[in-house]
Protein backbone atom coordinates (compact mmCIF):
# COMPACT_ATOMS: atom_id res chain seq x y z
CA UNK A 1 0.00 0.00 0.00
CA UNK A 2 1.33 3.42 -0.94
CA UNK A 3 0.79 5.32 2.29
CA UNK A 4 0.57 9.08 2.54
CA UNK A 5 2.48 10.44 5.52
CA UNK A 6 2.26 13.84 7.20
CA UNK A 7 5.54 14.82 8.87
CA UNK A 8 5.09 17.39 11.65
CA UNK A 9 8.34 18.84 13.01
CA UNK A 10 9.42 22.39 13.85
CA UNK A 11 12.89 21.77 12.40
CA UNK A 12 12.86 21.95 8.58
CA UNK A 13 16.11 19.93 8.47
CA UNK A 14 14.35 16.98 10.11
CA UNK A 15 11.48 17.27 7.64
CA UNK A 16 13.92 17.41 4.72
CA UNK A 17 15.82 14.31 5.84
CA UNK A 18 12.68 12.30 6.58
CA UNK A 19 11.03 13.40 3.36
CA UNK A 20 13.99 12.23 1.27
CA UNK A 21 14.19 8.91 3.08
CA UNK A 22 10.48 8.14 2.97
CA UNK A 23 9.95 9.31 -0.63
CA UNK A 24 12.77 7.00 -1.72
CA UNK A 25 10.76 4.14 -0.19
CA UNK A 26 7.65 5.03 -2.18
CA UNK A 27 5.65 7.01 0.38
CA UNK A 28 3.78 10.19 -0.47
CA UNK A 29 4.78 12.99 1.88
CA UNK A 30 3.14 16.13 3.22
CA UNK A 31 4.77 18.24 5.91
CA UNK A 32 4.20 21.00 8.42
CA UNK A 33 6.42 22.87 10.87
CA UNK A 34 3.51 23.69 13.20
CA UNK A 35 1.01 21.42 14.96
CA UNK A 36 -1.98 23.71 14.38
CA UNK A 37 -1.27 23.78 10.64
CA UNK A 38 -0.91 19.98 10.66
CA UNK A 39 -4.40 19.64 12.16
CA UNK A 40 -5.76 21.86 9.39
CA UNK A 41 -3.97 19.75 6.75
CA UNK A 42 -5.55 16.60 8.20
CA UNK A 43 -8.99 18.21 8.08
CA UNK A 44 -8.54 19.10 4.39
CA UNK A 45 -6.81 15.90 3.18
CA UNK A 46 -8.56 12.67 4.12
CA UNK A 47 -5.94 10.67 2.21
CA UNK A 48 -3.29 10.92 4.93
CA UNK A 49 -2.70 7.51 6.53
CA UNK A 50 0.03 8.24 9.07
CA UNK A 51 1.23 11.28 11.03
CA UNK A 52 4.82 11.45 12.29
CA UNK A 53 4.38 13.89 15.17
CA UNK A 54 7.34 15.62 16.79
CA UNK A 55 6.46 15.93 20.46
CA UNK A 56 8.51 19.02 21.37
CA UNK A 57 7.38 22.01 19.32
CA UNK A 58 6.73 25.66 20.19
CA UNK A 59 3.19 27.07 20.45
CA UNK A 60 1.47 23.65 20.51
CA UNK A 61 3.41 20.51 21.41
CA UNK A 62 2.76 17.08 19.98
CA UNK A 63 0.90 15.88 23.07
CA UNK A 64 -1.69 18.63 22.76
CA UNK A 65 -1.93 18.17 18.98
CA UNK A 66 -2.54 14.42 19.33
CA UNK A 67 -5.26 15.03 21.90
CA UNK A 68 -6.97 17.50 19.56
CA UNK A 69 -6.72 15.04 16.67
CA UNK A 70 -8.18 12.23 18.78
CA UNK A 71 -11.05 14.49 19.89
CA UNK A 72 -11.91 15.68 16.35
CA UNK A 73 -14.25 13.08 14.83
CA UNK A 74 -13.33 13.73 11.18
CA UNK A 75 -9.62 13.02 11.80
CA UNK A 76 -9.60 10.94 14.98
CA UNK A 77 -8.82 7.63 13.24
CA UNK A 78 -5.54 8.67 11.58
CA UNK A 79 -2.53 6.63 12.71
CA UNK A 80 0.05 8.62 14.69
CA UNK A 81 3.66 7.80 15.47
CA UNK A 82 5.29 10.04 18.07
CA UNK A 83 8.81 11.21 17.26
CA UNK A 84 10.83 12.62 20.14
CA UNK A 85 14.34 13.25 21.37
CA UNK A 86 13.15 12.08 24.79
CA UNK A 87 14.11 8.43 25.19
CA UNK A 88 13.05 7.52 28.70
CA UNK A 89 10.56 4.65 29.15
CA UNK A 90 8.02 6.97 30.74
CA UNK A 91 8.18 9.24 27.65
CA UNK A 92 7.08 6.36 25.43
CA UNK A 93 4.12 5.68 27.71
CA UNK A 94 3.24 9.38 27.81
CA UNK A 95 3.09 9.42 23.99
CA UNK A 96 0.90 6.31 23.90
CA UNK A 97 -1.36 7.75 26.61
CA UNK A 98 -1.80 10.91 24.52
CA UNK A 99 -3.15 8.77 21.66
CA UNK A 100 -0.19 7.76 19.50
CA UNK A 101 -0.06 4.18 18.24
CA UNK A 102 3.72 4.00 18.33
CA UNK A 103 6.85 5.89 19.30
CA UNK A 104 10.30 6.36 17.78
CA UNK A 105 13.14 8.32 19.33
CA UNK A 106 15.62 10.67 17.69
CA UNK A 107 18.01 10.14 16.10
CA UNK A 108 15.59 8.09 14.02
CA UNK A 109 16.52 4.54 13.10
CA UNK A 110 15.04 4.37 9.58
CA UNK A 111 14.44 0.62 9.70
CA UNK A 112 12.59 0.98 13.02
CA UNK A 113 10.50 3.82 11.57
CA UNK A 114 9.60 1.87 8.43
CA UNK A 115 8.63 -1.13 10.57
CA UNK A 116 6.42 1.11 12.73
CA UNK A 117 4.75 2.63 9.64
CA UNK A 118 4.15 -0.72 7.97
CA UNK A 119 2.59 -2.37 11.00
CA UNK A 120 -0.14 0.28 11.10
CA UNK A 121 -3.35 -0.35 9.17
Amino acid sequence: MNKKILIVDDDPRNIFALKLTLKSRGYQIESSTMAQEAIQILQKDDGINVVLMDMMMPEMDGYEAIKIIRNTPSISKVDIISVTAQAMPEDRQKCLDAGAQDYVSKPIDVDQLITAIEKLS
